[in-house]
């Protein structure tokens, strides 16, 4: 019978599959070794579980005491994740001296310490010196890294007390090894693709939130345009009678006031739709970084800034309208102006913080009486310096939005920053409760706080960034 040549070369691998298990001539209990990690690899979902499974294995089959050593890219360097001593480590530890990056396996001390590659490796079963490895931990990494493909080294597999193995048990457990790899492999991948999706939810909301919303007070400009250029129409026409007939110089008068007020409003339109065009694209920029889509989470792109000047000072100018609208007095500190000193921070993301600090501050500052007896609404921000952050020694400074208003309780001001969550005092105020979970998200990524305090006269919300 002709062979299917779509199979042909599945069937091939069947083959060879088969031949390499005759080869290998493991004992039953090593298929049932392997049989337990895939089934309970199945079992199990969570990628801590799988750390438990991978050292429970040889322990409860072979009563061989194991660990898995995983590379953090943050850190460029290798960490013990789980062992069969002490199991998954809340927190990692890095990994001793002797356990270094190798493409194959290596013996040391009472040890034999195995790769974990993402896929089998191109050759199996060769052993090597740890001593003859003269690279640095970094160096070594990267050169690991290079390789094509799937053979890219995710960490170390340490098998111990290894005195009474024989060599078919020390390639068993490189097979193992292997195994491990491409198993972790996979849930890393789905990891990483769930959390995608996850990131790509978060920044449509960022999107909607931060744009397209602000984005309708282009509509009203435009309304606000169309109603002066009627205006102007109508002007054109009486003039157009006055020409025509033998009115006095108070009706001309009269219409070049009319055609400078109307001269003035259309400037103030035109700036605010500059103002506003700006702001949005400064937002746009931000949040449709190729970077974003491409790692899966939002990138900085730092820059030296004096907060004030490049940040507030323009969303406080845009904001301007609506403050006075709202009745809203805003009160500019006098411990910003000639004292502040540029920090690195990304302006677009940082500047979207300030803008749902105010927008918030318009929705919800409400009238209070000061110990003056003065009726007054209004909004102040600031910062001060900030010792012993984020470390001990360390110095940060803290950026304040206060609004006047009644007090957020202590357990909202423990939610308030979550995804989905907004005060009691919100009412009928549009909103979706994102604004302030989108403010600790770029924070945290700037490696500082968000927080809020209750004082006498209202709430003042506040970020910490390291100086």
């Amino acid at each position: 019978m002709e062979q299917c040549r779509d199979l042909q070369t599945i069937r091939q691998r069947v083959r060879y599959k088969f031949a390499s298990y005759e080869r290998y001539n493991f004992s039953t209990r090593c298929d049932d070794f392997l049989k337990a990690f895939f089934d309970l690899a199945q079992e199990f979902d969570s990628l801590e579980d799988y750390y438990r499974i991978c050292v429970a294995v040889p322990l409860e089959m072979t009563g061989i005491n194991s660990a898995l050593y995983l590379f953090d890219e943050e850190v460029s360097g290798l960490f013990l994740v789980c062992d069969s001593i002490q199991g998954v480590l809340v927190h990692k530890q890095t990994a001793p001296v002797n356990i270094v990056y190798s493409r194959t396996p290596y013996s040391t001390d009472s040890c034999f310490i195995i790769p974990v590659y993402a896929k089998a490796p191109p050759s199996e079963g060769h052993f090597s010196d740890p001593s003859s490895k003269v690279d640095t931990p970094g160096e070594r990494f990267h050169e690991l890294q290079e390789s094509d493909g799937g053979n890219r080294v995710l960490g170390m597999y340490s098998v111990c007390n290894v005195q009474n193995l024989s060599e078919s048990d020390l390639f068993f457990f490189t097979k193992y090894a292997n195994r491990i790899g491409y198993n972790l492999h996979n849930r890393l991948l789905a990891l990483a693709n769930i959390n995608h999706l996850k990131f790509i939810n978060t920044l449509v909301m960022d999107i909607e939130h931060n744009v397209i919303v602000p984005n309708m007070y282009f509509r009203h400009l435009f309304n606000q345009l169309r109603k002066k250029i009627t205006e102007l129409d109508q002007l054109r026409e009486k003039m157009r009678e006055l020409v025509e007939s033998d009115h006095g110089k108070h009706d001309c008068s009269s219409c070049l006031t009319s055609c400078d007020n109307l001269s003035a409003d259309l400037f103030s339109y035109h700036h605010d739709l500059v103002k506003h065009h700006a702001n949005i694209s400064l937002f746009l920029e931000s949040l449709f970084r190729r970077e974003h889509f491409e790692r899966g989470h939002l990138v900085l792109h730092p820059q030296k800034s004096v907060v004030e000047k490049e940040i507030i000072l323009p969303q406080l100018e845009h904001y301007a309208n609506r403050f006075k609208t709202a009745g809203i007095t805003v009160v500019r500190p006098k411990n910003m102006k000639g004292e502040e000193y540029p920090i690195k921070v990304d302006v677009g993301l940082l500047s979207q913080v300030y803008a749902n600090l105010f927008s918030n501050a318009i929705k919800y500052s409400r009238e209070i009486t000061d110990h003056q007896g003065i009726v007054r609404k209004a909004v102040s921000y600031g910062r001060e310096t900030v010792d012993n952050f984020p470390r001990p020694g360390g110095k940060g400074i803290k950026f304040n939005v206060f609004s006047t208003g009644s007090n957020i309780t202590a357990d909202e001001r423990e939610q308030i920053f979550q995804e989905g969550v907004r005060g009691r005092d919100c009412g009928i105020s549009p909103g979706t409760g994102h604004g302030l979970s989108f403010i600790r998200h770029v924070i945290v990524l700037h490696g500082g706080i968000v927080g809020c305090e209750a004082t006498e006269q209202g709430n003042n919300f506040y970020f910490i960034l390291p100086a």
